[in-house]
């Protein structure tokens, strides 16, 4: 078994909130310098970045998990992650489907643009990527496990925008392949707040905005290999395979 360094929640220039400066090929820079094996791609209710940052990070041995953090009519994000293309396109269809859509402002919200690993913009999404779906997180959680995805709300420590702040609490029938504490808490605070997270893995990461926060946190998979598949038995606990917190 060997352990593998992860960050599973970094954005890129699409997202709005996200800096102009994520681009597939300084993220992996900053990644390979921080010694990130596995980055997760999470751009808000968007995979459209995921190819050509799966392209850049090849060249460079860094594994990349494609997915997005999604929006939930709660007003939850939660990280989504998917084993391969065929099955990322059918959730790309979904999130445009279910999106509710409010014109993005640039000029309030950022620009929304999909770039090449030339950092050669050939696409902007006019859709506003951080409003929300009208699907329930139960809804949404189904969608992503019927293409045999993995689900993880995200932050669950955040005042805003979190599982516990939108519901007061972690349900007990939640399906969750894990949950994500930012790097603003320790899992001994979590535990004191919210008791049943013993219940799922936790993992920790940087939700990099910006290229210096790259690697702020990260989270260790212990697996044979960093596959999609191995990643999903690590977080389930099976033959094995674990995630510990840094």
């Amino acid at each position: 078994m060997q352990s593998f360094k992860a960050d599973l929640h970094t954005h890129t220039v699409l997202s709005p909130c996200g800096s102009l400066e994520m681009s597939p090929g300084r993220i992996i820079e900053k990644a390979d310098k921080e010694g990130i094996d596995l980055l997760g791609i999470t751009d808000h209710n968007s995979t459209l970045m995921c190819h050509v940052l799966d392209e850049v990070a090849a060249e460079h041995g860094i594994t990349i998990l494609p997915g997005a953090e999604v929006n939930t009519k709660e007003e939850v994000h939660c990280l989504t992650f998917f084993k391969d293309w065929k099955t990322l396109a059918a959730f790309q269809q979904y999130l445009e489907q279910h999106l509710i859509f409010i014109p993005n402002d640039p000029n309030r919200f950022g620009y929304q643009v999909v770039v090449d690993r030339d950092e050669q913009i050939v696409n902007e999404v006019n859709s506003l990527l951080i409003a929300s779906l009208n699907q329930s997180l139960d809804e949404i959680a189904e969608e992503v496990h019927r293409l045999d995805g993995i689900f993880i709300p995200a932050h669950i420590d955040r005042p805003t925008n979190s599982i516990t702040s939108q519901l007061g609490f972690i349900p007990d029938n939640l399906k969750a392949d894990a949950l994500e504490i930012s790097k603003f808490t320790t899992l001994k605070a979590m535990k004191r707040l919210q008791p049943n997270v013993d219940v799922f893995s936790i993992i920790q990461s940087s939700d990099a905005h910006f290229i210096g926060n790259i690697g702020d946190t990260s989270c260790n998979f212990y697996m044979e290999t960093p596959t999609f598949e191995e990643v999903k038995m690590a977080l389930a606990g099976e033959n094995g395979r674990k995630v510990t917190l840094v």
